[in-house]
This record gives C-alpha cells, sequence and structure tokens, in this order.
C-alpha cells in the first residue's frame, strides 16, 4: 500500500517539477512512510511521484517508481497483486528474469511480455497506477475493479494531474480548486462523493475496472484518447444471474470454502506483520477462521470495544478469537476518546465524508497498526452475498404495502412520527423483553424510517430512502441544484435480476465503492496500515454472481450459505445474533459533548456568509436534533462534515475562502 502522485503538464509546467512532484509526493507520506521516490520525463512534462510503505519485498529492489526491464515503462503502484507469483512463474517459463520478488516488478515484466492492458486484466488485486510509456508517450492510469483504491485526476490549463488523495494537487502551481456544484449535491444526498463526482470542480475519479490512455494532441494539451473497460460489475453480475450454478448447496458451500481459501492464500503474502479485524459478526468471523485453518502460528486479531453496551461488539469478538484460538488484542475506548476523533476527520478524508463508522474505523485500524502493517478485514461481505436487513425484508414489504391505500399508510406514517424516538426506544425495549428475536438497536430511528417508507410510490424509491441521507438536497442548499444524481443512474430494472438483486448490485457498485472501502481506506492510510478485503476480490464476486439467489438470502436469513460455511469452524450460538452494524452513539454526543462545536459550524451567520446552506433549514433539522423530537444525525452529519472540511480546507489552495466558491 503506497501513495502515487504526478502530472503531465502542458501549458503550464513548474520549473522544477522534481521539487514539485516530491513535495506532492510528500503529501502522502502517512499512506507510504518507508520511502519516496520522483522520475521525470522533462523533455515530455511527465513527472511521477510514490511514497512507499514496504509490504512486499522490504529491499530497494521493490523501490518505486520503477522502470521495466527494456526501459520502455515507468510504472508508480499504489495496492498489491495478489496472484504476482502465478504470474511470474508463466513469465519465467517465458524467459524473463527479475532481480527482486516484489509484484511490481513481476507487473512491469507482463505489460512488457502481453502489453499494458492484457497484463492489467490478467492482475487480480487492489491496486491504482499511473504507467507512463516513454516510446509511444501514453499515459495510463487505473484501478482495480471494485475500487478499493483510490486514484483522483484534475484537468488543468493545458495539462493533468494525478493523485490518491486531493491533499497532494495543492502543491501542484496549476491546481486551483473550486467546489462542484454537483459533488456537493451529491454528498448531501448520500454522505459521500460517488464516483461519478468530486467536491472539487474538474476533478473527477477513475472508474474501477477501466484504464484510461491519455496522449497529447499538442504540446500544450493533454486528452484523454480512451477508456477501455477490463471488468465491469454489472456485466459480471447479470452474466451471472443468467448462468446459475446448478450445484446443491452443500457442494455450493465447499466450493465457496475453496475459492475464498485460495484468495486468502494470496492475500496473507507479506514481508511484514499481518493480522486481521475481527469484530464477532459473520463476515469477519469468516475470514479469521480461514486465516487461522492456513496460518502456521496464531492469526493476530484486534476488536474495540466502548463503554456504551448498545454499541459494543467486542465481547463476541473475544468469544469467537477463544473458539479459533487467534491472538487477540482488545481496546477499550471512552466516548471522550472517539470524540476526539472528531477534529482529525477533516485531514484523514480530504474529500467530505458522513459515515459516522469512520470514528471506530480509525481507531481499530490505530490500534492495529501498533502490531501488524497488514490487516484483513470482512469488508463485502453484506453487498456480495446479500447480508443488510433490507434485502431480507424490502421486496416483502413493499408487497404488504402496496395493497394498501395511500391514505391509509399516510395516517400510520403520522402516527409513527408523533412518537419521538426515544419513546419508541422504550417501546422497542419492552417488545424485545417479550419477544427477544425482535430486539434491535435504535428501535426509534427505524421506526421513524419506516414511517417516511410507508409513503413512498414504488419500490426503487424505497431503496434510494434507505440509504440517503437528505432525499432532496436541494433543501439544504442556499440556492444550489444540480441535475446530476446518482439515483437517476441505478440499473432499474436488470436483466436476470430480481429486485433484491438489484439493490445489491446497486450496494456493490455505489455504497461498497464509494462508502465502506473509501472509510476503510483513509483511515487505515492515514496510520499506515494496509486492509485486505478477500471478500470483493474479483474471483469471490465471480462465484458469488453466479449462485441461486436461494444460498444468498433464504427464508428471510442472510448471507445464508455464509453463515453454513462459518458454522463449519465456529458455532452457531458464537456468531448468531441481530446485525449491529459498527456505530457510536453520536447523535447523542451531539445533543452533548460535542453540541458547542456543532453549533459553532452551524451559526446562521457564517453559513449565511459562506454561502452552501440554507441557514433556515439547516437550523430547523438542528433544532429537532438538539430538542430529541427526532435522530436528525443522517441529514446533520453531512452538514457538519462538509463545514469541518471547508474550515480545514477554504484557504488551501488560494488563501482565499471565497475561492473555493467561485
Amino acid at each position: 500500500m503506497c501513495g502515487i502522485v504526478g502530472f503531465w503538464s502542458g501549458a503550464v509546467r513548474p520549473s522544477v517539477p522534481e521539487e514539485t512532484v516530491g513535495a506532492m509526493a510528500d503529501c502522502l507520506t502517512h499512506r507510504g512512510p518507508d520511502s519516496r521516490g520522483v522520475w521525470c520525463d522533462d523533455e515530455a512534462g511527465v513527472a511521477l511521484g510514490h511514497r512507499r510503505l514496504a509490504v512486499v519485498d522490504l529491499s530497494p529492489s521493490g523501490a518505486q517508481p520503477m522502470t521495466s526491464s527494456g526501459g520502455r515503462w515507468v510504472i508508480i503502484l499504489n495496492g498489491e497483486i495478489y496472484n504476482y507469483r502465478t504470474l511470474r512463474d508463466e513469465l519465467r517459463a517465458l524467459g524473463c528474469s527479475f532481480r527482486g520478488d516484489s509484484d511490481t516488478e513481476v507487473l512491469l515484466a507482463a505489460i512488457e511480455e502481453w502489453g499494458a492492458e492484457a497484463a492489467i486484466a490478467r492482475s487480480a488485486g487492489m491496486f491504482a497506477l499511473a504507467l507512463w510509456d516513454i516510446r509511444e508517450r501514453r499515459l495510463y492510469l487505473t484501478r482495480d475493479r471494485l475500487g478499493e483504491k483510490p486514484l483522483y485526476v484534475a484537468s488543468t490549463a493545458g495539462g493533468i494531474l494525478f493523485a490518491s488523495e486531493l491533499k497532494a494537487f495543492q502543491r501542484h502551481p496549476a491546481w486551483e480548486g473550486r467546489v462542484s456544484h454537483a459533488g456537493l449535491h451529491e454528498f448531501l444526498r448520500y454522505g459521500y462523493v460517488p464516483t461519478s463526482a468530486c467536491v472539487y470542480e474538474h476533478v473527477r475519479k477513475v472508474v474501477p475496472g477501466t484504464i484510461e490512455v491519455y496522449q497529447a494532441r499538442s504540446e500544450a494539451e493533454i486528452t484523454l484518447s480512451r477508456v477501455v473497460t477490463y471488468w465491469s460489475a454489472r456485466d459480471v453480475v447479470t452474466a451471472g444471474a443468467g448462468n446459475r450454478l446448478a450445484t446443491p448447496p452443500s457442494a455450493l458451500i465447499d466450493d465457496l470454502d475453496s475459492v475464498l481459501r485460495t484468495v486468502i492464500g494470496e492475500q496473507m503474502v507479506a514481508d511484514v506483520p499481518l493480522g486481521a479485524f475481527l469484530s464477532g459478526g459473520i463476515d469477519s468471523s469468516l475470514i479469521v477462521a480461514l486465516m487461522q485453518r492456513q496460518g502456521g502460528s496464531p492469526v493476530r486479531t484486534f476488536s474495540i470495544g466502548f463503554d456504551v453496551p448498545d454499541y459494543d461488539e467486542a465481547p463476541h469478538a473475544k468469544a469467537v478469537a477463544a473458539h479459533l484460538g487467534t491472538n487477540h488484542t482488545e481496546l477499550y475506548v471512552t466516548s471522550r476518546e472517539a470524540m476526539d476523533v472528531v477534529e482529525r476527520l477533516p485531514a484523514i478524508y480530504d474529500e467530505p465524508f458522513a459515515d459516522s463508522s469512520q470514528i471506530p474505523t480509525f481507531l481499530v485500524a490505530q490500534m492495529a497498526r501498533r502490531h501488524v502493517t497488514v490487516s484483513l478485514s470482512g469488508d463485502g461481505g453484506d453487498e456480495v452475498f446479500g447480508g443488510y436487513n433490507r434485502y431480507a425484508w424490502t421486496e416483502r414489504a413493499w408487497r404488504k404495502m402496496g395493497v394498501v391505500p395511500m391514505a391509509l399508510r399516510r395516517a400510520a406514517a403520522r402516527t409513527m412520527q408523533a412518537g419521538s424516538p426515544e419513546f419508541w426506544d422504550v417501546v422497542g425495549a419492552a417488545v424485545g423483553r417479550v419477544a427477544p428475536s425482535l430486539r434491535m438497536r435504535t428501535y426509534g430511528d427505524k421506526v421513524h424510517k419506516l414511517s417516511r417508507l410507508l409513503q413512498l410510490t414504488s419500490r426503487e424509491s424505497m431503496y434510494e430512502e434507505m440509504i440517503s441521507s437528505w432525499s432532496i438536497p436541494s433543501r439544504a442548499l442556499h440556492g444550489w441544484s444540480s441535475g446530476v444524481t446518482l439515483a437517476a443512474a441505478r440499473p432499474w430494472p436488470s436483466e436476470n435480476l430480481n429486485f433484491v438483486e438489484q439493490m445489491m448490485l446497486a450496494d456493490l457498485t455505489g455504497y461498497l465503492r464509494d462508502d465502506i472501502l473509501v472509510k476503510v481506506d483513509r483511515a487505515a492510510m492515514a496510520v499506515s496500515l494496509e486492509t485486505r478485503a478477500p471478500f470483493i476480490d474479483h474471483r469471490v464476486v465471480e462465484f458469488a454472481a453466479r449462485l441461486p439467489y436461494d444460498v444468498k438470502v433464504r427464508g428471510g436469513t442472510t448471507k445464508w450459505i455464509l453463515r453454513e460455511l462459518l458454522h463449519r469452524y465456529v458455532p452457531a450460538a458464537l456468531v448468531e445474533r441481530p446485525k449491529m452494524g459498527f456505530g457510536i452513539p453520536l447523535h447523542v454526543w451531539l445533543r452533548g459533548d460535542l453540541r458547542d462545536w456543532a453549533e459553532a459550524l452551524l451559526e446562521p451567520a457564517r453559513l449565511k456568509n459562506e454561502g452552501f446552506f440554507d441557514p433556515e433549514a439547516i437550523h430547523a433539522v438542528w433544532g429537532a436534533h438538539v430538542s430529541g423530537r427526532t435522530n436528525a444525525l443522517p441529514q446533520i452529519w453531512p452538514v457538519l462534515m462538509f463545514q469541518a472540511w471547508y474550515e480545514a480546507h477554504a484557504g488551501a489552495s488560494s488563501g482565499n475562502p471565497a475561492a473555493l466558491r467561485a
């Protein structure tokens, strides 16, 4: 895991490109604290910079930027090529030799042998890279299939900049950095900025599974000449659903076991200490169980606990760790320690980001980094194998709701909204005592969300409501609007897929890619920790795409096949419990210890002067939240995260906050 930066300058070239790209790279020292490298082609105006977190081949032979043995190609790579040993054996059979043992050197040899596009398509891993073809003067930018590793591209006067994180652009003289209307609009809707947008104008993200090829149209103009799609999640899922496996369920479980063992075995290759996050839930427990079966010594596992019982999963993780015999470390943090992370968030996520589980994610990464350099996680299990509760009940709920007249649904919604979340929490606690299977956290919030769902007119709008922070962002914005919405691009309907599978696909290409993976990458990289996610290896996704629907969601049971496989290694009693998520009581803290911080960011005169948000609309939501009438965290946290980001970054480009609004 590393940080990559670079530029291809046309009309505006730094006088000393080595110093400029070096300064850009140094912004990403947290991503690669072990070494720094730069490479420049002064005649072409190309500069590449790299910060290295050494994980495989710790020697100087793994340093980057790296030039191919034939001298044609120069590469900077962030991530890992997991199947590099298999590729290396094949290349050696073709006569290639290697001076070291790095995956980057193998990838360069593959590019020389098979060409850039074919070599990338044959690589299994998580990566973002820039590749410069010295002979043809072409620049290739690409990301892995699911988007684990980030890569931003900024268009400037006559050239382009690219980097793993936005903060690196601030060190280039051509960078301006103005807030994008469309980017803010989409951030407010979802709590993250999707791949199709960016918080800054003239900046975008390379789409996962694609290769962008740039050429110089003239000395003063660099253009994107073509985009090659080498892998598409939508195509894979749709094609898989049209070619379902007819194998009996027990054999499918065996096959999944085999696929995961192969993938996890590759992901356990490292020349530095390695471990895994363990929450005690289905996904992380299965990853750790399979790691433990392959490792020669106990796996290092990590979990954190909180001093708030309803949000504390540490006892569950400890029980699973004890059963599997891992070398387990847990850290209990106080509410104050968790709240202290809030001030660091704008620096960690230098694009606004508002998934509140970013706080515990950072804390567990920070704790794990004291012991290991690489940590595997269970991320992606929900999206690939059907784990979210909404997958089990959305279709069933819509069928029941659809036959109820809208007038009755609206009346029921008003009744639900008449009680505060706290009132419904008391009701839920009473129900849970009588029927333990119905016990759930944040019962009141779920009742209020259901009240909104009752008033919707389609399954598609129900899904959008469930994943949206602000369903209509323009209500919060001051005179801003955007016709570009992620919702408008949803693949409704999709061939061969039922509606639940369509939701899973939308999550795989949206929520997972732009929320979960961003959250984990930035939090872990802030402390120089590499994370790996076996469930979203493309071979696992391709296998899961062909599974019959009822082995993923069966009779209301989510992730059925993962549960059945896990029960071979861990007793069901240790892992079967209501889904908790990875949360903190942030909504309560905003009414207490964090209230002064929040109100300073939401001060009406400040909002009016900055010109992004409608002060009246924001304070109506804030007032309802602090009074306890509703839990408005999904709406207010994105506003606070944007405000905190703006405060931290407003003067970074020009020293003039207004420049970001222009």
